[in-house]
């Protein structure tokens, strides 16, 4: 059984539908992305599931239990990092660990989990003095004081620096070595691509599509990406003609040319049989990046 199991899920604000018939599910053990643009239902769907919003209508279950009516096992079985997250700024690590820890029968050893998230010089040190960083870290021990099955991450990484952001995905990896589920809201799609085993794009209240990062790339049109400078002037309306090529342009001096895998060959053998070389040639995969835009795309 899926741990976690949206079904037909809606929810509205006034006459503005946010969430319109979602459902998905989260298997034991997965990093699961739940990936979009900002506005696009991301925080209402996943605080359905932590049982901070009632949907209008279908239904939501965790380990089988209904978020709401079951409010208090689920909360034992759940932890939760919100996007708004605040503390009282005189509050200690150390103080806020232990309050935490108080609200759950079976809680973890708070410093030993301080120190698991590098948090053990720092636990007499108030929540205002800490860094984003260690804001952060303190945020992800709090989702996991409570020993959850399945922890909720809401726009984890979000104002941290590049460095913070990467340390702070080490230590997601971490949580699901762990054997923690994890339920990851972002939209940062390096991030998604880096961590999540399978995502879900949403836009406008709906899902979009549904699989891996691999898989979301692979459907998308541009799966391949060749850029070079050629030795002689060239045409773009000749790529352009090429099977398997989706779009052309010019970065300078160099041709852009954006396809799938086999579009690569096309455009070796065009150019071989016009005698121009490649010069500075670079060949790249597409980015969960790339598949996100066109997803999301109107005219697709």
């Amino acid at each position: 059984m899926p741990i976690v199991e949206v079904t037909d899920l809606h929810k509205s604000y006034g006459d503005r539908t946010v969430v319109d018939g979602v459902s998905f599910e989260v298997e034991e053990g997965e990093i699961f992305g739940v990936l979009g643009p900002n506005g696009a239902g991301k925080t209402t769907i996943v605080e359905c599931v932590s049982g901070l919003r009632t949907p209008d209508r279908g239904t939501v279950r965790v380990t089988g239990l209904d978020p709401i009516a079951d409010r208090r096992a689920v909360t034992e079985l759940l932890g939760a990092q919100l996007q708004q997250s605040e503390l009282q700024p005189k509050l200690t690590v150390r103080e806020a660990l232990g309050l935490y820890a108080s609200f759950y029968r079976r809680p973890a050893d708070g410093l030993a989990l301080a120190e698991r998230l590098g948090l053990g010089h720092v636990l007499d040190t108030r929540f205002a003095k800490l860094s984003g960083g260690q804001q952060q870290r303190l945020f992800i021990a709090l989702a996991l004081i409570g020993t959850p099955r399945v922890v909720v991450l809401d726009e984890l990484t979000t104002g941290l620096d590049p460095r913070g952001r990467r340390e702070t995905w080490a230590l997601i990896e971490e949580v699901r070595e762990s054997g923690v589920t994890v339920l990851l809201v972002t939209h940062f799609m390096e991030e998604a691509q880096r961590l999540c085993d399978r995502v879900a794009v949403f836009d406008s209240g709906a899902i979009r599509a549904f699989g891996s990062p691999a898989e979301l790339i692979g459907r998308a049109a541009t799966s391949t990406i060749v850029s070079f400078r050629p030795s002689a002037p060239l045409d773009p309306v000749l790529l352009e003609a090429l099977p398997d090529v989706a779009a052309v342009r010019r970065d300078h001096d160099r041709m852009v040319v954006e396809g799938s895998g086999r579009a690569v060959d096309a455009v070796l053998g065009l150019l071989a049989g016009r005698g121009i070389v490649a010069e500075r040639l670079r060949i790249t995969d597409a980015t969960l990046d790339d598949a996100f835009l066109d997803i999301i795309t109107p005219e697709n």
